[in-house]
């Protein structure tokens, strides 16, 4: 599911037979209510990323700075994408050198859906793409050491990432049937790449 926000727009927000039935409706009972608890966190995800719409809207607002806001769940977290509308361009100038502007204001929306909310939030921000292009990027580096470790045999470290950065790495690893782990302080932490065992 995805929303769009447009940040020129207000947004709103006999016995053996009574065991035999007893056995199968336990299942479907777990089946409704494991379908009821998902629907309950999907619709937790949404309200989360609409709350952080908000925030964002405002603060884009203040800053009289253009852009269109995208609202979506992405696995088991919020996402949200500040995109280029009719009025203009996203702001790339909010990414920053590396994504360090996105990953600060990112967690200042973060902060911001937790005081409304009370819980803890992973939501995801992206701006004009950015993300989503760094990503592609990192599947093709990974891919490239995950290649030279099959073919080595012997680690291969990469260069410093995001924690984001990091998890797309990691997954692509463990995709490939390889190992992969963090080592390194922030900023400077880094993900090697390991022979299976």
């Amino acid at each position: 599911m995805t929303t769009t926000h447009d940040t020129d727009a207000p947004t709103d927000d006999p016995q053996d037979v009574t065991q035999v039935t007893e056995s199968t409706e336990e299942p479907a009972a777990a089946e409704d209510t494991g379908a009821r608890t998902a629907d309950v966190e999907s619709e937790d995800l949404v309200r989360e990323g609409e709350v952080a719409a908000d925030f964002l809207e405002t603060l884009l607002d203040i800053a009289d700075l253009d852009g269109d806001l995208e609202v979506d769940v992405d696995g088991d977290r919020a996402a949200v994408a500040l995109v280029d509308s009719e009025d203009g361009t996203a702001p790339r100038r909010l990414v920053g050198p590396g994504g360090s502007v996105l990953e600060a204001l990112q967690e200042l929306t973060r902060l911001a859906v937790q005081a409304q909310t009370g819980e803890r939030s992973r939501l995801m921000l992206d701006v004009a793409g950015y993300r989503a292009d760094r990503r592609s990027a990192l599947v093709t580096q990974a891919q490239g050491a995950i290649s030279a470790v099959k073919e080595s045999g012997r680690r291969q470290e990469m260069e410093p990432m995001s924690a984001f950065e990091r998890k797309v790495v990691h997954d692509e690893v463990l995709a490939a049937g390889l190992r992969s782990e963090s080592e390194g302080v922030e900023p400077s932490r880094y993900v090697v790449v390991l022979p299976s065992d």
